[in-house]
């Protein structure tokens, strides 16, 4: 009978419900066996991605800087250009409407050195008989501008309407109240800088 005991007891421990025999492999895939192995690999991975999220977000916000500097910087060049072209409208409306018989010749140098293309062609050639006809009549007229806005606006031109009160003496005549005019000149982009290149009169 001692036989069949320890044959039982055998049995036992071989079904599972006891210790296994010494040397037997064990497989046990419970998640507190895991291997090491396995949860450093997961962390670099995650990592990984961390870093290439984190990347991309500064590209972006790197990209969408360099857009935005562009966007301000063109809108500032063109803020220059429209009050370059207003402001030479202006100083243009002044010159042609400041003019004293006693400095004919150096008004008319100033209309010259502010003017372009044919409209300088066509007032230069007139310059000798107006200089005549203003000292002749003891001319003295005054400018003062009103009011100036761009009415159309391109990449090297504009047109703007300037509104300008002249007043005007001559000798022997009593002073005359001032005068308004409306003159729409056009102004050309040169270089650096920009001229006068049409001076129209408008109602």
């Amino acid at each position: 009978m001692a036989v069949d005991a320890d044959a039982a007891e055998l049995t036992l421990d071989r079904s599972g419900t006891e210790p296994a025999c010494e040397g037997e492999d064990v497989e046990d895939t419970g998640p507190e066996h895991a291997h090491p192995g396995n949860t450093k690999g997961d962390r670099r991975t995650a990592s990984g991605k961390m870093l290439a999220a984190c990347v991309a977000i500064v590209a972006g916000l790197a990209g969408l800087t360099g857009w935005l500097g562009y966007q301000h910087y063109q809108l500032h060049r063109a803020q220059q250009r429209h009050d370059l072209f207003v402001q030479t409208a202006r100083q243009g409306a002044i010159n042609l409407t400041t003019i004293s018989y006693t400095e004919a010749g150096a008004a008319v140098a100033r209309i010259l050195d502010s003017a372009t293309g044919q409209f300088r062609d066509d007032f230069q050639r007139r310059s000798q008989p107006f200089i005549e006809l203003v000292t002749k009549m003891q001319s003295t007229s005054v400018g003062t501008i009103i009011d100036a806005g761009v009415q159309s606006e391109q990449d090297n031109e504009a047109q703007v309407l300037v509104a300008v009160n002249v007043n005007t003496s001559l000798a022997g005549t009593p002073e005359p109240q001032p005068r308004a005019w409306r003159m729409r000149i056009t102004v050309q982009k040169t270089g650096n800088g920009a001229k006068v290149s049409n001076v129209e009169f408008v109602p």
